[in-house]
């Protein structure tokens, strides 16, 4: 069998650290590496398998289409494109969508909408405020939008146009006002930062600011969207309907997919104006419209909220019983759990060992994006294996200590 780890690093540029494990198959919550060994994963691609590893609906849907159409390019309608626009505007407050490939190009695009709107309504505003422990993609816009130094210092000199502030601070985005803001764009929960949950009334506050002041809210929802955090939207939970919304990560199951969704009156792109050659692909919009609609008509975030409620009590309980744990956040199947010390490493690795995938957040910190689909009966099994993992650290530093 060859070693497919080491032909990785020979070949592919290294800009992840990989674990150590190779994997060839997946199936609901499940996956197997290349020499059969099953995993539970807590993964999910990232927050991308909302649906599980090739869930049936999804696979017949490609399969259908993989056969029938798999790229046309926009100079033609396609239907897979319109029928996922219009399931996307059904079930959100939103008029238009524009698709594309990924989340930071769904971010550029809303970035490149707020500022045409700038241009035409508020005397050529284009500064975009986001905010501190952000994280709107790796593109050189998105990582000067995105409020983490680690990110920016390798790239400066950065585009300009954001101002990044503190989150969760009204007064500081009031603080950074200019004449030449146009918008305000924010994670409802930031996922990258550390699924760092803001106040229940902050986001309210904010929206209502932008509009006393006639600038656009923009709501990244690549990591929160599409079921992730116990509704369809992360929004709906807050009462508010921003001006753009961004998704890409669990709208397509694991195929390449990114949407800008905005309010008629913000959408005043223009042929010409913005583009893609395989953004809203037949493809990739069959595999969303077969996840949306399974999600939508299969309560599908409601399952997310209800398990989420189970794996947050399930961690809290593990937090009781190891001092080391001293915090755990989360809502719905966006969950993370935070040490006193740096341990993320270790418990990555050992959890791998015993059979669970899990992600490292921070150096202290894990974080927890199982499929939505996940069942009380696979929380309970990670939770023990992550017990199990916790119990050993516990037992090894004692014995160190004596």
């Amino acid at each position: 069998m060859p070693d497919w780890p080491e032909l990785a690093e020979k070949y592919l540029m290294r800009v992840v650290n990989r674990q150590p494990v190779t994997l060839v198959r997946g199936e609901g919550a499940r996956v197997w590496d290349d020499t059969g060994r099953e995993y539970l994963d807590f993964v999910g691609g990232w927050a991308v398998n909302s649906l599980g590893h090739c869930p049936p609906v999804v696979v017949a849907a490609v399969t259908e289409q993989s056969r029938t159409l798999i790229q046309a390019s926009n100079q033609f309608y396609t239907i897979p494109q319109i029928r996922l626009a219009e399931l996307l505007e059904q079930n959100s407050c939103f008029d238009k969508v524009l698709f594309c490939n990924s989340g930071a190009e769904a971010n550029e695009g809303a970035v490149k909408l707020a500022r045409k709107y700038g241009k035409l309504h508020l005397n050529g505003a284009y500064q975009v405020i986001t905010t501190i422990n952000s994280f709107h993609g790796r593109t050189l816009a998105m990582v000067a939008a995105t409020g983490q130094r680690k990110f920016q210092q390798p790239y400066s000199p950065l585009p300009n146009g954001f101002i990044n502030v503190e989150y969760d601070n009204l007064e500081a985005i009031k603080k950074a006002i200019t004449d030449q803001v146009c918008a305000v764009m924010l994670e409802p929960i930031q996922g990258e930062g550390g699924v760092n949950i803001p106040h229940e009334d902050y986001l309210s506050k904010v929206q209502a600011w932008c509009h006393q002041r006639g600038i656009l809210l923009i709501l990244d929802e690549i990591q929160t969207g599409v079921g992730r955090t116990g509704t369809l939207f992360a929004y709906q939970q807050y009462g508010i309907e921003p001006d753009i919304m961004t998704l890409a990560k669990g709208l397509a199951s694991g195929l390449p997919i990114g949407a800008i969704l905005a309010k008629h009156e913000v959408s005043v792109f223009e042929p010409g104006d913005h583009g893609t050659t395989f953004g809203g692909n037949p493809l990739a919009c069959a595999a969303g419209y077969a996840t949306l609609k399974f999600i939508t008509q299969n309560s599908i975030p409601q399952n997310a909220q209800r398990q989420g409620g189970c794996l947050i009590a399930g961690l809290e309980s593990l937090k009781s019983k190891f001092g080391f744990i001293t915090q755990v956040r989360g809502r719905g199947l966006l969950v993370a759990l935070e040490f006193d010390r740096d341990l993320a490493d270790k418990i990555v690795a050992d959890c791998l060992q015993q059979g669970l995938l899990v992600n490292k957040l921070k150096s202290n910190a894990l974080r927890f994006m199982p499929p939505l689909i996940i069942s009380e009966k696979e929380i309970d099994e990670a939770l023990g294996m992550l017990s199990r993992v916790l119990e050993a650290i516990r037992n090894e530093e004692q014995a160190s200590a004596s």
